[in-house]
């Protein structure tokens, strides 16, 4: 890690809302943002801001998250995910994600991640798939 990787340190993501992002399950006049789908974009923009502050061979899992989803985000619409680091622990880093389409607040987050090292990760998982009888 770098010493770059402080509280404090932040980003900005601004995404459109697709059809791949929007649930089916109550037919065409309500596809609106899926929270499964806001969950992955929220890991996504932390881990992307992670990665500039890593070192090489260095990448992040997502350990916890705890998203209010508040309100409906309908398909073609834009939403920005505000994203700050509020801790660094280690190897252990909390963000503060809030997040807002071209209306209103649709999400306030608390995401925690962790940092690893890609090779002792993939070891660890080969080891596991072995016991698994994956391998």
């Amino acid at each position: 890690m770098k010493s770059t990787l402080q509280p404090g340190v932040g980003t900005s993501a601004t995404l459109t809302i697709d059809r791949d992002r929007t649930i089916d399950f109550m037919g065409e006049k309500a596809r609106v943002y899926a929270t499964p789908m806001l969950v992955r974009d929220i890991e996504m923009t932390c881990r992307n801001l992670l990665l500039q502050h890593l070192d090489a061979g260095e990448d992040s899992v997502g350990t916890r998250v705890e998203v209010d989803h508040l309100a409906a985000t309908l398909m073609g619409m834009p939403v920005t995910l505000d994203v700050k680091i509020t801790e660094v622990k280690g190897r252990a880093v909390t963000f503060e994600v809030n997040g807002r389409d071209s209306v209103e607040p649709i999400c306030r987050c608390r995401h925690h991640r962790f940092v690893v090292d890609v090779k002792t990760t993939e070891s660890r998982l080969a080891a596991k798939a072995q016991k698994a009888g994956l391998a």
